[in-house]
Protein backbone atom coordinates (compact mmCIF):
# COMPACT_ATOMS: atom_id res chain seq x y z
CA UNK A 1 0.00 0.00 0.00
CA UNK A 2 1.07 3.34 -0.90
CA UNK A 3 1.46 5.58 1.98
CA UNK A 4 2.33 9.60 2.21
CA UNK A 5 4.07 9.88 5.46
CA UNK A 6 4.92 6.38 6.68
CA UNK A 7 7.32 4.16 5.47
CA UNK A 8 9.14 1.09 6.21
CA UNK A 9 11.90 -1.04 4.13
CA UNK A 10 12.43 -4.53 5.11
CA UNK A 11 15.95 -5.77 5.55
CA UNK A 12 15.93 -9.85 6.14
CA UNK A 13 13.71 -9.85 9.70
CA UNK A 14 14.60 -6.05 10.20
CA UNK A 15 11.82 -3.32 9.45
CA UNK A 16 13.18 0.37 9.39
CA UNK A 17 9.92 2.63 9.35
CA UNK A 18 10.58 6.10 8.61
CA UNK A 19 7.94 9.05 9.19
CA UNK A 20 8.08 11.59 6.82
CA UNK A 21 6.36 14.42 7.14
CA UNK A 22 8.21 17.72 6.31
CA UNK A 23 9.72 20.16 8.07
CA UNK A 24 9.34 18.84 11.22
CA UNK A 25 7.52 15.20 11.28
CA UNK A 26 4.17 16.82 12.95
CA UNK A 27 1.70 14.04 14.46
CA UNK A 28 -1.38 15.01 12.31
CA UNK A 29 -4.31 12.66 12.26
CA UNK A 30 -3.31 11.36 8.57
CA UNK A 31 0.73 10.67 10.10
CA UNK A 32 -1.17 8.44 13.28
CA UNK A 33 -3.36 6.63 10.86
CA UNK A 34 -0.73 5.64 8.49
CA UNK A 35 1.80 4.95 11.78
CA UNK A 36 -0.90 2.88 13.08
CA UNK A 37 -1.95 1.31 10.05
CA UNK A 38 1.95 -0.03 8.95
CA UNK A 39 2.46 -1.58 12.80
CA UNK A 40 -0.75 -2.98 12.05
CA UNK A 41 0.62 -5.02 8.30
CA UNK A 42 3.93 -5.63 10.26
CA UNK A 43 2.31 -7.83 13.19
CA UNK A 44 1.05 -10.05 10.99
CA UNK A 45 4.26 -10.74 9.08
CA UNK A 46 5.49 -12.94 11.54
CA UNK A 47 9.54 -12.96 9.53
CA UNK A 48 10.06 -9.62 10.88
CA UNK A 49 11.06 -9.56 14.64
CA UNK A 50 12.23 -6.48 15.20
CA UNK A 51 11.38 -2.67 14.02
CA UNK A 52 13.48 0.47 14.02
CA UNK A 53 11.37 3.53 13.91
CA UNK A 54 12.92 6.81 13.01
CA UNK A 55 12.20 10.34 11.53
CA UNK A 56 13.00 11.02 7.78
CA UNK A 57 14.81 14.33 6.51
CA UNK A 58 16.98 14.73 9.34
CA UNK A 59 15.58 17.59 11.28
CA UNK A 60 13.03 15.69 13.79
CA UNK A 61 12.41 12.43 15.02
CA UNK A 62 8.87 13.68 15.94
CA UNK A 63 8.59 17.14 16.81
CA UNK A 64 5.27 16.94 18.39
CA UNK A 65 1.62 17.70 17.56
CA UNK A 66 0.59 19.76 14.29
CA UNK A 67 0.13 22.92 16.36
CA UNK A 68 -0.68 25.41 13.45
CA UNK A 69 -4.60 23.17 13.48
CA UNK A 70 -5.16 23.69 17.17
CA UNK A 71 -7.26 27.12 16.09
CA UNK A 72 -9.67 24.54 14.55
CA UNK A 73 -10.27 22.28 17.41
CA UNK A 74 -9.75 24.84 20.52
CA UNK A 75 -13.67 24.63 22.42
CA UNK A 76 -14.35 21.32 20.62
CA UNK A 77 -13.62 18.95 23.87
CA UNK A 78 -15.18 15.92 22.45
CA UNK A 79 -12.62 15.99 19.50
CA UNK A 80 -9.55 17.05 21.35
CA UNK A 81 -10.70 13.62 23.71
CA UNK A 82 -11.18 11.55 20.55
CA UNK A 83 -8.07 12.88 19.09
CA UNK A 84 -6.24 12.13 21.75
CA UNK A 85 -7.56 8.78 22.53
CA UNK A 86 -6.68 7.60 18.65
CA UNK A 87 -2.89 9.14 19.55
CA UNK A 88 -2.72 6.88 22.77
CA UNK A 89 -4.23 3.89 20.81
CA UNK A 90 -1.52 4.34 18.14
CA UNK A 91 1.18 4.59 20.50
CA UNK A 92 -0.29 1.60 22.24
CA UNK A 93 -0.55 -0.46 19.84
CA UNK A 94 3.58 -0.17 19.39
CA UNK A 95 4.56 -0.67 22.67
CA UNK A 96 2.07 -3.89 22.74
CA UNK A 97 3.58 -5.27 19.67
CA UNK A 98 4.69 -8.56 19.15
CA UNK A 99 8.16 -6.86 17.30
CA UNK A 100 10.65 -5.31 19.38
CA UNK A 101 10.33 -1.63 18.37
CA UNK A 102 13.99 0.34 18.56
CA UNK A 103 13.41 4.09 18.42
CA UNK A 104 16.35 6.11 16.77
CA UNK A 105 15.98 9.45 18.03
CA UNK A 106 18.14 11.22 15.07
CA UNK A 107 16.49 15.14 15.68
CA UNK A 108 14.03 16.96 17.84
CA UNK A 109 11.91 15.10 20.01
CA UNK A 110 9.20 16.92 21.63
CA UNK A 111 5.75 16.83 22.48
CA UNK A 112 4.25 13.62 20.52
CA UNK A 113 7.76 12.69 19.43
CA UNK A 114 9.44 12.36 23.37
CA UNK A 115 5.80 10.40 23.94
CA UNK A 116 6.62 8.36 20.50
CA UNK A 117 9.59 7.54 22.15
CA UNK A 118 8.26 6.64 25.50
CA UNK A 119 6.08 4.01 23.99
CA UNK A 120 9.14 2.07 21.96
CA UNK A 121 11.02 -0.66 23.74
CA UNK A 122 14.62 0.74 23.60
CA UNK A 123 15.33 4.26 22.64
CA UNK A 124 19.05 5.25 21.21
CA UNK A 125 19.54 8.90 20.18
CA UNK A 126 22.60 10.44 18.78
CA UNK A 127 24.39 13.09 20.83
CA UNK A 128 22.66 16.04 19.12
CA UNK A 129 19.13 15.31 20.08
CA UNK A 130 16.94 17.61 22.00
CA UNK A 131 13.89 15.69 23.61
CA UNK A 132 11.08 17.12 25.81
CA UNK A 133 7.74 17.66 26.38
CA UNK A 134 6.97 21.32 26.45
CA UNK A 135 3.24 21.50 26.32
CA UNK A 136 2.77 23.18 29.73
CA UNK A 137 4.27 26.55 27.68
CA UNK A 138 1.10 26.29 25.25
CA UNK A 139 -1.65 25.39 28.37
CA UNK A 140 -1.76 21.81 27.64
CA UNK A 141 -0.30 18.70 29.25
CA UNK A 142 1.07 15.09 27.02
CA UNK A 143 -1.87 13.91 25.83
CA UNK A 144 -0.67 10.68 23.92
CA UNK A 145 0.69 9.12 26.94
CA UNK A 146 3.27 10.94 28.17
CA UNK A 147 2.02 11.92 31.83
CA UNK A 148 1.67 7.80 32.02
CA UNK A 149 4.87 6.49 30.30
CA UNK A 150 6.89 8.69 31.63
CA UNK A 151 6.19 7.92 35.35
CA UNK A 152 6.49 4.81 34.47
CA UNK A 153 10.11 5.38 32.75
CA UNK A 154 11.60 7.85 35.08
CA UNK A 155 9.57 7.15 38.03
CA UNK A 156 6.98 10.65 39.39
CA UNK A 157 10.08 13.01 40.68
CA UNK A 158 11.35 12.90 37.20
CA UNK A 159 8.04 12.60 34.73
CA UNK A 160 7.09 16.01 36.63
CA UNK A 161 9.85 17.53 36.13
CA UNK A 162 9.66 17.23 32.59
CA UNK A 163 5.89 17.59 32.14
CA UNK A 164 5.61 20.85 34.43
CA UNK A 165 8.55 22.55 33.73
CA UNK A 166 8.64 21.90 29.61
CA UNK A 167 12.27 22.27 29.62
CA UNK A 168 14.21 20.57 26.80
CA UNK A 169 16.68 18.10 27.45
CA UNK A 170 19.85 17.28 25.63
CA UNK A 171 20.68 13.66 24.93
CA UNK A 172 23.05 13.42 27.59
CA UNK A 173 20.40 14.85 30.32
CA UNK A 174 17.94 12.68 29.22
CA UNK A 175 20.55 9.74 29.48
CA UNK A 176 21.36 10.34 32.68
CA UNK A 177 17.61 10.95 33.53
CA UNK A 178 16.79 7.41 32.22
CA UNK A 179 14.47 8.13 29.20
CA UNK A 180 17.17 6.78 26.83
CA UNK A 181 19.24 3.95 26.55
CA UNK A 182 21.82 4.69 24.85
CA UNK A 183 23.62 8.61 23.28
CA UNK A 184 25.91 7.68 19.95
CA UNK A 185 27.54 10.28 17.38
CA UNK A 186 24.53 11.05 15.11
CA UNK A 187 26.66 9.31 12.23
CA UNK A 188 26.44 6.16 13.90
CA UNK A 189 22.63 6.31 15.04
CA UNK A 190 21.17 3.84 12.01
CA UNK A 191 24.32 1.37 12.63
CA UNK A 192 24.18 0.70 16.40
CA UNK A 193 20.38 0.90 15.72
CA UNK A 194 20.67 -1.97 13.52
CA UNK A 195 23.55 -3.92 15.63
CA UNK A 196 21.38 -3.70 18.75
CA UNK A 197 18.49 -5.12 16.32
CA UNK A 198 21.20 -8.01 15.20
CA UNK A 199 21.49 -8.92 18.61
CA UNK A 200 18.04 -9.56 19.62
CA UNK A 201 16.66 -11.26 16.16
CA UNK A 202 19.37 -13.67 16.48
CA UNK A 203 18.01 -15.50 19.61
CA UNK A 204 14.40 -17.52 19.81
CA UNK A 205 11.59 -15.29 18.63
CA UNK A 206 8.72 -16.84 21.13
CA UNK A 207 11.18 -16.19 23.64
CA UNK A 208 12.20 -12.61 22.63
CA UNK A 209 8.46 -12.03 22.33
CA UNK A 210 7.96 -13.58 25.51
CA UNK A 211 10.24 -11.51 27.73
CA UNK A 212 8.19 -8.21 26.03
CA UNK A 213 5.27 -9.30 27.35
CA UNK A 214 6.69 -10.39 30.93
CA UNK A 215 8.24 -7.28 31.61
CA UNK A 216 5.23 -4.82 30.15
CA UNK A 217 2.08 -6.87 31.71
CA UNK A 218 4.34 -8.06 34.59
CA UNK A 219 5.13 -4.33 35.73
CA UNK A 220 1.33 -4.14 36.37
CA UNK A 221 0.55 -6.22 38.39
CA UNK A 222 1.59 -7.14 42.25
CA UNK A 223 5.05 -8.64 42.20
CA UNK A 224 3.63 -12.50 43.26
CA UNK A 225 1.17 -11.85 40.36
CA UNK A 226 4.20 -10.94 37.73
CA UNK A 227 6.17 -14.27 39.49
CA UNK A 228 3.16 -16.49 38.40
CA UNK A 229 2.77 -14.68 34.81
CA UNK A 230 6.52 -14.97 34.22
CA UNK A 231 6.71 -18.91 35.36
CA UNK A 232 4.00 -19.43 33.02
CA UNK A 233 5.25 -17.93 30.01
CA UNK A 234 8.61 -19.99 30.93
CA UNK A 235 6.40 -23.18 31.44
CA UNK A 236 4.91 -21.82 27.35
CA UNK A 237 8.23 -21.80 25.94
CA UNK A 238 9.28 -25.78 27.11
CA UNK A 239 6.51 -26.81 25.22
CA UNK A 240 7.64 -24.81 21.52
CA UNK A 241 10.13 -26.71 19.25
CA UNK A 242 12.38 -23.61 19.34
CA UNK A 243 13.49 -24.94 23.38
CA UNK A 244 14.30 -28.17 21.72
CA UNK A 245 16.58 -26.70 18.40
CA UNK A 246 18.13 -24.22 21.61
CA UNK A 247 18.95 -26.55 24.14
CA UNK A 248 20.30 -29.20 21.35
CA UNK A 249 22.36 -26.24 19.76
CA UNK A 250 24.39 -25.90 22.73
CA UNK A 251 24.80 -29.56 23.75
CA UNK A 252 25.86 -29.94 20.49
CA UNK A 253 27.86 -26.42 20.29
CA UNK A 254 26.61 -25.31 17.07
CA UNK A 255 24.47 -22.08 16.41
CA UNK A 256 20.69 -22.73 16.90
CA UNK A 257 18.29 -21.96 13.76
CA UNK A 258 15.01 -20.97 15.09
CA UNK A 259 11.91 -20.97 13.80
CA UNK A 260 9.54 -19.34 15.73
CA UNK A 261 7.68 -22.43 16.26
Amino acid sequence: MERAYVTYEVEGRLAVVTISNPKMNALSRPVVEELGAVFDELELRTEIGVAILTGGGGKAFVAGADIKGFKDIIGHRGVVFEGARGMQDCFSKIENSRLVVIAAINGLALGGGCELAAACDIRIAADNVIIGVPEVKLGLIPGAGGTQRLARLLGKGRAKWMVLSGDFFSARDAFQMGLLEKVVPAADLLAEAKKLAGSILANAPLAVEAGKRAINEGVEMSLEDGLVFEAGLVADLFMTEDIKEGAGAFVEKRFPVFRRR
